[in-house]
């Protein structure tokens, strides 16, 4: 496992019988003094011209777009903070998928929920259902019957091309506060973060732009208006917000997104390969057998140096490759052999 994986803490806000509380068993996150803009107005279309556009401006376009999350638990469920008998909520965000009222969310916003609410920007609120959650990306899918003229999707970027000190604006309801938008830039690419089954996440965005109780689930997007990712922890040593956030990147919420709609569930697609990092591109240290790169000829000791049109320089840009792809995708890689270069082609297999 890499040393850069990072435990952060995850930033719903939770309530009980009114009040505020932690959030959820092993990773919670609390709020500190941060200076944002609340967006009050409606916006006028949540997609915007590919060219980079002041903070305001992808504000106003996409705060439309963006929700308020609300799950209720009405047991004492341990999948909600502290396991209290009684009503328990937790309130979070989301952001319209698509324009037959599918909405993204964090799956640990609505884990052991009874009852999920959203409301949008204009106050209306309307009952969601599951359309399906995956604990391993921390991605959920919830479906609404609202009218067409409240569905505006967002778009979804490339977070493969996202880099570092892009700039990036965050849109979410922290402490309730809905439509508050944050903004910074793009501090790191290719994390490795806890899901909250433990899974790795891999390729997370780190972004200094202010994450707090509430904001999961919300879009991070660039300055072309775009999603690059969901906004879902926060690292903290006292809980607050200390300008490091992670959220999960958009070609993996695009990938378990679609098959959750398409199935309720959702496959990770898996290559094989234990990689390892070596000065020039990535050394396959061991072949899993009968995996999809065993059937593809892939050996002990090739190096892969390309995956399609992108470069290759650590084992990490793999995983994030793979983690934004499902089962059955086809990937040609480049590898180095004995001193040669060759093709090869693979089908991704399932991880169980």
């Amino acid at each position: 496992m890499p040393s850069n994986r990072i435990v952060a803490m995850v930033a719903a806000a939770a309530v009980i019988g009114g009040g505020a509380g932690a959030a959820i068993a092993t990773v919670s996150d609390g709020g500190g003094s941060v200076k944002t803009t609340t967006v009050t107005s409606p916006a006028t279309g949540a997609n915007v011209a590919n060219a980079d556009l002041s903070v305001g401006q992808v504000a106003k376009d996409a705060t439309k777009s963006v929700v308020e999350v609300d799950a209720t638990s009405s047991g004492g469920g341990q999948s909600f903070p502290f396991g209290n008998s009684g009503s328990q909520s937790a309130e979070g965000t989301g952001f319209v998928y698509d324009t037959k009222g599918d909405i993204v969310t964090n799956q640990h916003v609505i884990s052991g929920a009874s009852t999920v609410k959203v409301k949008f920007s204009d106050g209306s609120t309307y009952t969601a259902t599951v359309v399906g959650s995956d604990s391993a990306t921390d991605v959920a899918v919830l479906h609404v019957n609202a009218p067409s003229s409240k569905l505006n999707p967002l778009t979804l970027a490339d977070s493969s091309k996202v880099a570092v000190g892009d700039g990036v604006v965050a849109i979410g309801n922290p402490f309730g506060l809905d439509g508050t938008v944050t903004s910074g830039i793009i501090s790191a690419v290719g994390r490795e973060i806890s899901s909250p089954d433990d899974t790795p996440i891999e390729g997370a965005l780190q972004t200094d732009a202010a994450i707090n109780h509430g904001n999961s689930g919300g879009p991070l997007l660039d300055l072309h208006g775009e999603v690059i990712g969901i906004t879902s922890q926060i690292q903290s040593e006292g809980g607050g917000n200390d300008g490091v956030g992670f959220a999960v990147p958009s070609n993996t919420v695009k990938s378990i997104a679609s098959q959750l709609i398409s199935s309720g569930k959702a496959q990770h697609a898996l290559l094989g390969v234990t990689p390892a990092d070596t000065a020039n591109g990535v050394r396959i240290a061991s072949v899993k057998s009968g995996s999809a790169a065993d059937d593809a000829g892939l050996k002990e000791g090739d190096v892969i140096t390309a995956v399609g049109a992108t470069q290759i320089t650590s084992s990490a840009q793999i995983r994030a490759i793979i983690a934004g792809d499902k089962p059955g995708d086809a990937l040609t890689l480049t590898i180095r052999r004995n001193g040669s270069s060759k093709t090869v082609h693979v089908t991704l297999g399932s991880r169980s």
